[in-house]
């Protein structure tokens, strides 16, 4: 059993030991603003908690179904989920639920490269959106789940209570708000973005509907960027048929790796001698992947180990060595811990043993429009002569911009001024307690705001992974559920 959920099941406890009363109305209000995979799974198992009111939970998203989000509201057929389906799951009890709901369905006939040959199971990323929203359904139809269909434009509080203005014009009142909003969108490196806009084929935000369909057969490609996303733009242009070269460069020419060709165990303990340095963290680790690779484990064990005891090992981290973490070594531990589908790795592959894809250590420099080209200056990382390139489309996948969250949405910003939001120290994403209570510039915890998902990470820690998000959501609802029935005693009869 994992942290997250191991805390939730104990929080009914946790909150009445730590008693803060909430303002609730006859009926309490629950409003969830964002309806992704965290989002969705927070007002699932909140609508699914025992005891207490049943509270009204309101899920505003723009998108017609809940549970998508920027993820798996996709329709390219190059995108696939990164982990097997039999670890993808809304239930922190039940990892497999996934794939159990994909075979009852023969939901992958149509896609045969979905099944690998060892029989592990990589479908296309919108399978699983479909998956929860399926689960949704049944909560919406019987309105223990209402779906606002719109974009939250402003939240205050205003008379103990949240105000809630969206882009239809509504307005709504709650108790209790969690902020379950999607990553930012990346971020140019530089003066790019101002030097490129008026380029036909700068893609600064590969998220944006058909961003990729300006990029022509034989183009010219400058992927800035060489995590996850840029493996989803190189497969995803080579699907459209796209057979120009390619360049992805990012500052340590890192590349996203594959999955083992067969499980590995989780190896090593991380935690009975927690480290507290980033220097000492990474010693521990390098050491047991010397001692599994002596044992016949790949590294794929130990990374995997180290993602199980994520949330403690970050805990045991002062906020100084946090930082220095994500500032030196976050780029080596992404591209191991977030692996690409086997598909996809081929693709890569591919295109690397036919000369189609380069992959650079290095900066862009500069860059600049000439005519229908971009010509642009990159300084390779161990070289002092920078190259001159020209490309036909730039793409930018620099991955999402956490410290940039707050100037994202204007509500978050006016939250952030009226002293409820404020960034976390590390820059990835909203300052939070323990208890996923907003924290404020004042360094106080408001207990009816909560964040969920990816923008907790800054103190939940490992928070971008499928099984970690859908743990986080559980906890959420469970807190919130806790919370509820703390004041359930203070409601007052109309």
């Amino acid at each position: 059993m994992s942290g997250f959920y191991a805390r939730g099941i104990e929080a009914t406890v946790s909150a009445i030991m730590q008693p803060k009363s909430l303002s609730m109305s006859d009926q309490p209000v629950v409003a969830i603003i964002g309806g992704g995979v965290s989002g969705a799974g927070v007002a699932y198992h909140l609508a699914r908690a025992n005891g207490g009111e049943r509270p009204v939970i309101v899920v505003f998203e723009p998108r017609a179904e809940l549970g998508r989000g920027l993820a798996y509201d996709t329709d390219d057929p190059a995108h696939r989920i990164n982990v097997p389906a039999a670890k993808m799951s809304l239930q922190p009890d039940d990892q497999g639920e996934f794939q159990t709901w994909i075979e009852a369905r023969d939901a992958v006939a149509c896609d045969p490269q979905a099944r690998r040959p060892d029989g592990l199971l990589f479908p296309r990323r919108r399978l699983f959106g479909d998956y929860v929203a399926s689960l949704l359904k049944p909560l919406l139809e019987d309105g223990r789940v209402r779906h606002c269909r719109a974009a939250v434009t402003h939240v205050e509080r205003r008379a103990g209570r949240w105000s809630i203005r969206d882009d239809k014009g509504g307005v709504m009142l709650a108790d209790i708000v969690a902020i379950a909003t999607s990553h930012p969108p990346p971020a140019a490196p530089g003066r790019l973005a101002t030097r490129l806009a008026a380029h036909p084929r700068f893609v600064a935000d590969t998220t944006k509907p058909a961003a990729l369909e300006v990029i022509r057969p034989q183009d010219r490609v400058l992927v800035i960027g060489n995590g996850l996303t840029a493996a989803d733009v190189i497969a995803s242009l080579a699907e459209r048929g796209h057979r120009g070269p390619v360049t992805a460069i990012s500052r340590r020419g890192l590349r996203s790796r594959g999955h083992a060709p067969v499980p590995q165990p989780l190896f090593g303990d991380f935690l009975c001698d927690a480290a507290h340095s980033a220097v000492s963290l990474l010693a521990g680790i390098r050491a047991a992947i010397s001692a599994a690779e002596a044992q016949g484990i790949s590294w794929h064990g130990v990374i995997d180990q180290v993602r199980a005891q994520g949330h403690d090992l970050w805990q045991a981290l002062p906020v100084a060595e946090r930082r220095r973490l994500v500032r030196h070594l976050r780029p080596f531990w992404d591209v191991h811990r977030f692996r690409i589908a086997p598909q996809v790795e081929a693709v890569l592959d591919v295109a690397i043993s036919a000369g189609r894809l380069e992959i650079l250590a290095g900066s862009v420099a500069d860059a600049r429009i000439e005519g229908e080209r971009i010509a642009c200056t990159l300084q390779p990382r161990h070289r002092r002569q920078p190259l001159e390139r020209s490309y036909d489309a730039v793409v930018v996948t620099t991955g999402p911009a956490h410290g940039g969250i707050l100037e994202t949405q204007p509500w978050l910003a006016a939250l952030a001024a009226s002293g409820h939001l404020s960034l976390d120290p590390t820059g990835l994403g909203l300052a939070c307690t323990e208890r996923s209570e907003a924290i404020g510039p004042s360094g106080t915890a408001d207990p009816s705001l909560l964040i969920s998902g990816p923008l907790a990470r800054g103190t939940f820690g490992e928070l971008m992974g499928l099984p970690q998000v859908t743990e986080h959501a559980f906890f959420v609802a469970t807190e919130i559920a806790a919370k509820l029935r703390l004041a359930a005693p203070n409601t007052h009869p109309a």
